[in-house]
């Protein structure tokens, strides 16, 4: 038995996250993890990598064994020679100044010589399929870019047991199947143990050995993926995604091929030829759009095309190189009044003690709280519980639902929701969307920046395409998809 855990309970400050938790794994198993945002499985993550107790704060209850080491008594180093972690943000674990150094830090570590070191470092680039990016800074890479460094820099280690927080959160479909076919093969051909937190269930079902529903610290449902995921009462109870039969149909497919038809009336936001980038390197190249009031625009494309480059230059948080960006025919836009975005780390954006001050910050700072606007938000957002917890406390998909309550709370005339889908349930994720939906239909203009095909199919009128730097494609989306 790889994994033993036995009765494990753990608290942050008294509260119980995990409770009477029981779980044996087998050697070579693929076990993948699911439920409500908040139910606990990050937290479980953390302590079947050693992190929690020893690394995070917390209380543990109970037993847990890794390859027959107990990891409450042993130290990180020596748990970290048998399990390897990508966390849910991965810019937290990658700290070097090339994607090629962050590979090589591990298998260094261990002790192996530069010709042993070479070989992980190159294969393991070339099978992740991030060999083009070797030589790049990861703090300059996208959000999707940095996840699968993070997966890499962690499987150059050849870890006994890999557990992986939300590997496909920020992976467009490319990555999330080549990420699959890498897992795969190191499960296949090594006998790695698998530990997978996952909500997008759509392309990872059917490599999955053992599949566990988890609420409220404990595993509600365990069993077969295909039984539980065609269980309607357990997907509305549990905020599950049904899978589709078909694979991931192209971002092409989704666009109606009539093309888009520029409406009548005032733009709320016009780029004209605009580039921008950092450092001396041009990210996003001659970019021409018009947002009018009201709209539901999502962008898409792959990892590194740009598109949170485009977001922050329509925030106003990345000056244009060349070109012109106009609001309202000139008008400066107010920051969080006019204007306000939503981070994919929502760590960045959160600051205050509580929850409620967090949501309620921009209203007063502008002289526009309203009790009733106050709570209405925190319940779209399914927060109304957690008002006075510390946002550092929450989870992440609770910190990202907080961050953007916070962004929303005063009705922006343009909200950017860049990958809004972390750490959210299919349950969260829908109440979210709809009450922006409903801004939207009140005159909020919304960009969507995201990977996931089923909330730009449900949500989005026009869908922007792009590819290195530029708008490639753009037109209303094709309802006639399933």
């Amino acid at each position: 038995m790889m994994i033993r855990i036995k009765n494990l309970t753990v608290s942050y400050n008294h509260n119980p996250v995990i409770k009477e938790l029981t779980l044996n794994v087998n050697e070579g198993d693929w076990v993948l993890i699911t439920g409500p945002s908040g139910c606990g499985k990050s937290t479980l993550a953390r302590t079947i990598s050693g992190l929690i107790p020893h690394s995070i704060q917390a209380k543990v209850k109970g037993s847990i064994q890794v390859n027959g080491r107990n990891t409450l008594k042993s130290n990180l180093p020596e748990i970290s020679q048998q399990v390897g972690m990508v966390f849910q943000n991965p810019g937290a674990q990658l700290f070097h100044l090339t994607v090629e150094e962050e590979l090589a830090f591990g298998p260094r570590n261990l002790g192996l010589s530069e010709s042993e070191v070479h070989d992980r470092v190159s294969r393991v680039l070339t099978e992740v399929g991030i060999e083009n990016i070797r030589k790049k800074r990861p703090d300059k890479l996208s959000g999707g870019q940095k996840q699968l460094v993070a997966v890499a820099a962690v499987l150059t280690m050849e870890p006994r047991v890999l557990v992986l927080d939300e590997p496909t959160a920020s992976l467009d479909a490319s990555s999330i199947r080549r990420l699959m076919k890498v897992l795969s093969r190191i499960k296949i051909q090594k006998g790695i143990t698998i530990i997978m937190v996952e909500h997008r269930l759509h392309a990872i079902q059917h490599g999955v050995d053992k599949f566990y529903v988890m609420d409220e610290g404990q595993f509600m449902h365990q069993g077969p993926a295909v039984d539980i995921l065609e269980n309607p009462v357990c997907r509305k109870t549990y905020g599950l995604r049904r899978p589709v039969d078909q694979p991931m149909m192209s971002w092409e497919e989704l666009i109606n091929k009539n093309g888009y038809q520029e409406k009548e009336g005032q733009p709320l936001l016009q780029m004209a030829n605009v580039s921008a980038g950092y450092e001396g390197r041009e990210v996003i190249k001659g970019i021409n759009l018009t947002l009018y009031p009201g709209e539901f625009v999502s962008l898409v494309g792959e990892n590194g095309v740009g598109k949170s480059t485009l977001a922050m230059v329509v925030a106003g948080l990345l000056k244009p190189r060349s070109g012109e960006l106009r609001y309202q025919g000139g008008k400066k836009p107010r920051s969080g009044l006019d204007l306000a975005i939503l981070f994919q780390n929502p760590q960045e954006q959160l600051f205050t003690d509580s929850v409620d001050e967090e949501v309620a910050f921009a209203a007063h700072n502008f002289g526009m709280f309203d009790q009733q606007q106050h709570q209405t938000v925190l319940e779209e957002a399914g927060l109304e519980i957690f008002g006075f917890r510390h946002p550092s406390i929450l989870s992440l998909g609770q910190q990202l639902r907080t961050a953007l309550a916070a962004s929303v709370a005063i009705k922006p005339r343009i909200i950017i929701l860049d990958e809004p889908t972390l750490g959210q349930d299919w349950g969260h994720l829908e109440k979210i969307m709809n009450y922006i939906k409903v801004l939207q239909q009140s005159g909020t203009t919304v960009l969507l920046i995201t990977h996931d095909f089923k909330l730009v199919h449900y949500y989005s009128e026009r869908v922007l395409l792009m590819e290195d730097g530029g708008i490639t494609l753009q037109g209303y989306v094709n309802k006639e998809v399933r």
